[in-house]
């Protein structure tokens, strides 16, 4: 087994793996390797009306390939389809979730945020409103707009699917508070940042990854150390 974890980062809603090079970016030059992968139910589907079951399929499938340790990294609505992975994968050492559902068994993103569960769920969710403000408040103008531009839609599936499982009872966990987070609340964040192993903080709005890739890159390091 490897001594040196690596990073498998799984993105959230509306976006794809490309939102994580400057992360990546920063833990390569640490000598941290990372991996990537893209949840089906964003963007073109490969998978009709793909949802979280399905997520959850192709992350297992994901880090069945991978050579152990791995820590898994959630951001927002991925923290969904990492607590719905099945006991059993010895290569995941922890997880993390970044201003991130981690829901427990019979809990969805709607559900956790109130909202009404459709009749049809086989279409897409509403696209997120202002999203420069709601995601990216503090990146660069360059970066922002670059990352507006990349949004994909998100399945209503994806959204609205309960979780069977709840990963985070059998594994160590971090959860990472993003305190100027206008997208997600924070509020909603230390409740489920109460159930992890540890608990960490950032000054940053929703995308620390983009807006503090350095400080994100040096918070994961200490986790996959464990010095949260």
């Amino acid at each position: 087994m490897r001594t040196c974890p690596t990073f498998l980062l799984v993105h959230g809603g509306y976006h794809r793996s490309t939102c994580w090079t400057p992360l990546r970016e920063e833990l390569a030059a640490r000598g941290w390797p990372s991996q990537t992968v893209d949840m089906p139910s964003a963007g073109e589907q490969r998978v009709p009306s793909a949802g979280l079951y399905d997520d959850a399929e192709e992350l297992t499938a994901c880090l069945r390939g991978m050579e152990g340790p791995v820590v898994v990294v959630a951001h927002s609505h991925s923290g969904l389809t990492v607590s719905q992975l099945p006991l059993g994968l010895d290569q995941v050492a922890h997880l993390v979730f970044i201003a991130a559902f981690m829901p427990d068994t019979g809990e969805s993103a709607a559900t956790c945020f109130g909202v009404p569960v459709p009749d049809d769920v086989s279409g897409l969710a509403p696209p997120i409103e202002n999203p420069r403000s709601r995601l990216y408040a503090d990146v660069s103008e360059e970066e922002a707009a670059l990352a507006v531009s990349r949004l994909v839609d998100q399945s209503l599936r994806s959204c609205t699917e309960t979780t069977t499982r709840a990963a985070w009872r059998e594994l160590p966990s971090t959860y990472v508070v993003c305190e100027q987070d206008q997208n997600f609340p924070v509020p909603l964040q230390e409740r489920f940042a109460a159930q992890a192993t540890h608990t960490e903080r950032l000054p940053t709005g929703h995308s620390p990854f983009l807006s503090q890739p350095r400080a994100l890159a040096d918070l994961l390091i200490r986790a996959a150390l464990g010095r949260s």
